[in-house]
């Protein structure tokens, strides 16, 4: 039997329709999931970054660029989510489209997304909460074993474990057990707390703006370098992609990242109260809410403090928003502290979408036949993926607790890009294949939209560095073990007597 043998389009809508995951989330709640995923600490840093590097001012028109740049994707999974609204996402819809084989890769790529994504992001809130209580918690269990340091005394210290990391992964781990509508309404709760924040920021450094920081609005070719004290070139601008409308593009690429997250959104497809209608609004909504915040904000950071300050890491880029509250908004000292607290708001959030996504994209593959059932046992009372949420928790704790967070590195980025450019893909085969299905929401001007997606991604995935690439292949091949040890003997597509029955055959939900 083909590696592609593909799954029929009436199989998917039939798992979809049947009774298991409840149907709780609203158009808003899913917009707020959004939302959750996409606002984390990349807004705080990337921006300065960005700016610093490549576009200077012009940073907000990056934005738009980035923007679009997902734009093309989200059409293409709102189109999905909204014909197949099923918890699978991208390794669904490929499953449909391109075949089994081509599932399992993307289904093993999303991993790296998904609990790697969430592992790095608890490392990251561990090192905020104890930034925000003033280093209070001893750097033995707040850092992994391999992880060192001398301080100003002369002492040694080693790390032993990430007990922050641990300690907020199994609470939104519970949390996630307990039900999809609370989880939704705790996310919904810290993205109101994180977007107050990020909207106090711009309100309030409106008035701290000074028209020459935007003079002129892009880098001009010929900036000379900057050095550190040491006579270190920190940073250039005689590259393309350093200056003028090339520095733009070049700080789109930089900001595309703090876009990433949108595509969660469609793992929850399956609890959605009318997917039909609500999964284009929450997947394009969450998208249009954080552009408008995102261009706004770096509007006002890089009015109220020079692009050049965030040139080098050790002066503004690391922390930006902080330094820039410090040095020009006299008074507002404790907006900086507010800040802090909207980074960890953002990073609680993200873990959870990503803890959620990820149990429910192993929910979907264990009722493939794919990995153990174990992982789509749904909880007696409380209708949730349980034991796909313990052992994420335990995959995803032992990473955070053990292994230095720079060590996933931009693998979650590989995860996302290579789901972008299959799900864009799929749509235009799809249009091809099955031109007269029901598309409740259709994608505009496909095969455009959709080449569009796969080349823009396709070209993130290249620029990757080749240390990241090449474990990202790595885990790939491991994956590729797997499903021809296990996954392709188990597959449910492949055994007649385990084939879903037709739509009509299943339990209609309450």
């Amino acid at each position: 039997m083909s590696l592609f043998i593909k799954k029929p389009l009436d199989q998917m809508l039939a798992q979809a329709e049947g009774k298991g995951l409840k149907r709780t989330l609203g158009a808003g709640n899913l917009v707020a999931l959004g939302i959750g995923a996409i606002i984390g600490a990349g807004l705080f840093v990337r921006t300065a970054a960005a700016a610093g590097q490549a576009a200077g001012p012009a940073v907000t028109i990056s934005f738009i660029i980035a923007a679009i740049g997902c734009a093309f994707a989200g059409l293409c999974y709102a189109e999905f989510a909204a014909m197949i609204p099923i918890a699978g996402s991208a390794y669904a819809y490929s499953y449909t489209t391109m075949g089994e084989l081509v599932a399992w890769i993307i289904g093993w790529a999303l991993i790296m997304e998904y609990a790697l994504g969430a592992a790095t992001v608890s490392i990251a809130w561990s090192e905020y909460l104890n930034k925000l209580l003033g280093g209070a918690i001893p750097y033995e269990w707040c850092h992994s074993p391999f992880e060192s340091y001398t301080d100003s005394s002369g002492v040694h210290h080693s790390g032993i474990l990430n007990a922050p990391a641990l300690v907020i992964l199994l609470l939104l781990t519970l949390l996630l057990i307990k039900g999809t509508q609370e989880s939704a309404l705790v996310n919904a709760v810290i993205v109101f707390i994180k977007v107050a924040i990020v909207v106090l920021f711009i309100a309030i450094g409106w008035q701290f703006i000074k028209p020459e920081n935007h003079t002129p609005y892009m880098i001009p070719a010929g900036t000379p370098p900057v050095l550190d004290q040491a006579g270190k070139v920190i940073a250039e601008y005689t590259g393309v992609f350093k200056h003028g409308w090339g520095g733009i593009l070049g700080g789109a690429a930089i900001v595309f990242f703090a876009f990433i997250g949108f595509d969660a959104v469609s793992t929850a497809a399956q609890e959605a109260k009318n997917p039909k209608r609500d999964m284009p609004i929450g997947i394009l909504g969450s998208l249009v809410v954080c552009t408008i915040l995102y261009i706004l904000f770096g509007h006002v950071l890089t009015g109220v403090a020079s692009w050049k300050d965030f040139v080098d890491p050790e002066k503004g880029r690391e922390a930006s928003v902080a330094y820039a509250i410090s040095e020009y908004m006299t008074g507002y000292g404790w907006l900086a502290t507010a800040v802090t607290v909207a980074i960890l708001a953002g990073f609680s959030s993200v873990i959870l979408v990503m803890l959620m996504g990820q149990s429910r994209i192993f929910y979907t593959m264990s009722n493939d036949g794919l990995i153990p059932k174990a992982f789509g046992e749904l909880h007696p009372k409380f209708k949730t993926p349980y034991k796909a949420n313990w052992i994420l928790f335990l995959f995803v704790g032992l990473f955070a607790a053990f292994v230095p967070g720079h060590v996933a590195g931009d693998l979650t980025s590989f995860g996302t890009l290579f789901a972008f450019v299959l799900v864009s893909a799929g749509v235009w085969i799809l249009r091809v294949r099955e031109p007269n299905i029901k598309r409740p929401f259709r994608a505009p001007l496909v095969p455009v939209v959709s080449t569009l997606g796969v080349l823009i991604c396709a070209g993130m995935i290249v620029a990757l560095d080749q240390q990241t690439l090449k474990v990202a292949f790595g885990w790939m091949g491991v994956g590729l073990v797997v499903y021809f040890v296990y996954s392709r003997h188990h597959s449910k597509l492949r055994n007649p007597g385990d084939i879903l029955p037709k739509a009509s055959d299943f339990e209609k939900q309450d």
